[in-house]
């Protein structure tokens, strides 16, 4: 009877000691801080603001192989109209106009409807994360800002009224659309010195759905100061050019559509429209000529 009691007030002094054993309490984990918080708030909303990939179209590479940079102090001061291409089919654009003044460029953007609220110099998660004092906002549909370069992509993110959400574009503003009074040198027949005679030029042709071509070297002629060129295309299918507002009509022979047309400037490219009949109606495509000096090399 002894041990028992004996056992008891062990066992009882033990469990009041917790027999040298600890049990850890149980912690509740941390309450963020309030700015923590705010942050981790702002990150969601900014993602939730900007289109994802599943509501973009067709993203168009608009960026053509070997473009180089126009900066401003390359042109002459003025306003100018340019063309400009998106790299979006929904972004579309009525009109631009290029102003150059004191070695800067300022566009302004006339867009075909009033479907986008802002626009933002950057990306669309920029523009969502950026303060509202930062955007870029229309007047009658028209959106101005500054840019560095023609023939460069420019990014540029635009706020879908409708869609409350921000979507990446990126803007090509094109030099070959300038008239050429905009650049401040231009290397001509004259410019390089050529005496009347008889020539051959390299010559590259950019633009369309890539399938034509023209035969290069092409013929040069070259009568005081002045050049005129022979543009053979790969096909009969071409019935006139335009260049300049000035229109060019073939000559039809041996399956080839041919044409003499002026060379105002080497080394630069040259907007021309050619109208083809390979369609089932006619077609006024887009191109681009251009005529390299470093390759002139006089023929009998």
């Amino acid at each position: 009877m002894k041990n028992q009691r004996l056992t008891a007030l062990l066992l009882a002094l033990c469990l009041l000691a917790g027999c040298g054993v600890q049990t850890a309490p149980v912690q509740e984990p941390p309450e963020p801080r309030p700015e923590q918080a705010q942050t981790t708030q702002a990150q969601d909303d900014n993602t939730s603001a900007v289109a994802d990939a599943s509501q973009m179209t067709t993203v168009q590479d608009v960026v053509d192989d070997g473009m180089t940079p126009v900066y401003a102090n390359e042109l002459k001061g003025g306003t100018y109209p340019v063309a400009v291409e998106s790299s979006s089919s929904m972004f579309k654009i009525e009109s631009c106009e290029l102003t150059v003044e004191a070695d800067a460029m300022t566009v302004e953007l006339t867009m075909s409807s009033d479907a986008y609220g802002y626009l933002f110099a950057g990306t669309a998660e920029e523009a969502a994360a950026a303060d509202e004092t930062r955007y870029i906002t229309p007047y009658e549909r028209k959106f101005a800002f500054g840019i560095d370069a023609l023939d460069a992509p420019v990014q540029c993110a635009a706020w879908s009224r409708n869609k409350e959400l921000w979507y990446d574009r990126t803007l090509v503003f094109r030099a070959d659309s300038l008239p050429l009074k905009a650049f401040k040198t231009l290397t001509t027949a004259e410019s390089l010195g050529l005496a009347d005679g008889s020539y051959t030029v390299n010559v590259t042709l950019a633009g369309g759905s890539g399938k034509a071509s023209v035969q290069s070297p092409a013929d040069l002629f070259v009568r005081g100061g002045y050049a005129l060129a022979e543009i053979v295309w790969s096909s009969a299918n071409y019935d006139y050019m335009l260049m300049d507002g000035e229109r060019y009509d073939a000559v039809i022979a041996d399956g080839h559509s041919i044409f003499d047309i002026p060379v105002a400037a080497f080394d630069r490219p040259l907007a021309v429209v050619a109208d083809t009949t390979a369609m089932s109606q006619p077609y006024e495509i887009d191109y681009t000529l251009t005529f390299d000096s470093a390759s002139l090399e006089q023929t009998p």
